[in-house]
């Protein structure tokens, strides 16, 4: 399908396009209803909240449910690219006017929703997110926040000039699991915490693999072109929608970008971690034939382990060493945990090392553990942090809750604030596994580019890698002509 730039379809808004439309929508402010204004902080009268949802199938549908659930929110707008996977919404929402275009949405009903639930592939989420902000909508985006640490950045800033609320969707962050693990840390009952372990059993979803060669037909419910918005021009392939583009560079971002915001939040939480100073990786291998060792550049690898280097915090007394590990494999058992007793869950699970003992997790934080457990029920400390209501269901209701309040009123789990910081380390960390596929293939092996081996350096405040270079191509990718975030 053509994206020439020439070829403006319907609804396809440029970047002059928007700017002209967010002109129209502030001089529209004076006029429009109040809960129109509910992104610049006033009140909303009638108590509700209006959303439009790009992503309306899969996770999406799940997300406005909950939304729907909190008795508070009118679903008004949805928008999918691919109509067999909105057909449930769609008939669940009937009053809800569609649309296949997120553009084309905003650009007719930017003045008749007050906020932006967003759950698309990851290399769409900014921006889809950007530009609701743009227009002073509150939004919801499904995790990992962004695809690139550039596009992460951004989003976070322009939460705060634009006065919105925003969060993210790694519910766990409202489980009151995490907050009982940062109650028995303030407490003293580890001592301080220098190094933590997440590991996850994902993918599950083919990694490691060649990109297919042969094209299938594309589906006619599917607007592929849409689909493929922000990344680049390529043949549409089997499987490849709904699921499966976790694995691919182009689209997903791996085993880190699908559970690394549910299992490394905690540990942010609980240590106050924001920005990662260096960053390491080993990676699994992928074997085609007898000696031979497969390249595959554009997939995610079957597993990897990186290190972390985070800053000494306001609440530990050196620097913090996080490992994340997937692909199945997992840190060494505890000492203190029994031979008969789950570590983590299901094959995932956050573990905390402190100078005076250990505290372990499940995902979203849940089942909280001192090590040895025995220790957990005679655990009594003063409750320190506010519990959310519904904790991983009221995740969705504490969003529409401040949407409604306006902008600085009221508390949400995963605001960008925290959010953004959170996802630029999960991105960094994966600077270091593309590292390993930098080379070139030399009679059936792989040769890696000078520096794969290194400890990455990584410089915040200008969001680059110091002492190699060829990974700072990955920190802010190159859009396909014709999507732009204008920034």
């Amino acid at each position: 399908m053509s994206d020439k730039p020439e070829e403006k379809k319907t609804g396809q808004v440029t970047r002059r396009d928007f700017i002209r439309t967010g002109s129209v929508a502030a001089a529209a402010f004076m006029i429009v209803p109040r809960h129109v204004l509910g992104g610049k902080g006033f009140i909303a009268p009638s108590d509700r909240l209006v959303i439009a949802s790009v992503g309306v199938g899969g996770k999406g549908e799940s997300d406005i449910a909950n939304f729907y659930k909190s008795g508070k929110a009118e679903i008004a707008f949805l928008c999918d690219v691919d109509d067999r996977r909105a057909a449930n919404t769609v008939k669940k929402f009937p009053k809800a006017k569609y649309y296949k275009d997120w553009r084309e949405m905003y650009d007719k009903e930017h003045k008749n929703f007050d906020a932006v639930s967003v759950s698309t592939p990851d290399h769409n989420h900014a921006i889809i997110t950007y530009h609701a902000m743009q227009l002073g909508k509150h939004v919801y985006v499904q995790k990992p926040l962004t695809h690139d640490i550039y596009e992460a950045r951004l989003l976070t800033e322009a939460a705060k000039k634009y006065k919105v609320v925003t969060q993210m969707g790694n519910q766990g962050a409202s489980n009151d699991g995490t907050r009982q693990l940062a109650e028995w840390y303030d407490a003293g009952l580890i001592g301080d915490v220098h190094t933590v372990y997440c590991w996850t059993n994902r993918p599950v979803w083919p990694q490691g693999i060649p990109w297919p060669t042969t094209k299938a037909d594309i589906p006619k419910e599917l607007d592929w072109n849409l689909w493929l918005g922000t990344a680049p021009q390529k043949d549409y392939v089997d499987k490849l929608v709904p699921f499966n583009w976790r694995g691919w560079w182009d689209y997903g971002t791996g085993a880190l970008g699908d559970m690394g915001c549910h299992l490394v939040e905690a540990p942010f939480r609980v240590l106050g971690i924001r920005y990662a100073k260096d960053v390491q990786a080993s990676v699994g291998s992928v074997y085609v034939d007898e000696f031979k060792q497969g390249h595959f550049p554009d997939s995610c690898p079957p597993s990897s382990h990186i290190t972390l280097t985070f800053p000494k915090t306001n609440k530990t007394k050196g620097d913090i060493t996080l490992h994340w590990m997937d692909g199945g494999i997992q840190p060494e058992r505890p000492e203190e945990l029994g031979a008969d007793e789950r570590f983590g869950d299901d094959g995932n699970g956050t573990l905390f090392i402190g100078t005076k003992g250990k505290m372990i997790a499940s995902t979203y934080g849940l089942n909280p553990q001192l090590l040895p457990t025995s220790r957990t029920k005679d655990a009594n400390v003063k409750q320190e942090y506010e519990r959310v209501p519904g904790q991983q269901e009221g995740h969705y209701g504490q969003w529409v809750e401040a949407c409604i309040a306006g902008y600085g009123k009221k508390e949400v789990s995963s605001p960008f604030e925290i959010a953004g910081p959170l996802t630029e380390a999960l991105l960094m960390a994966n600077l270091a596994v593309r590292g390993h596929e930098l080379g070139t293939m030399n009679n059936g092996r792989f040769q890696y580019v000078p520096g794969h081996s290194k400890k990455l350096l990584w410089d915040n405040a200008n969001m680059r890698v110091t002492n190699f270079d060829e990974v700072n191509q990955f920190v802010k990718r190159e859009y396909r002509s014709g999507w732009t975030l204008g920034a």
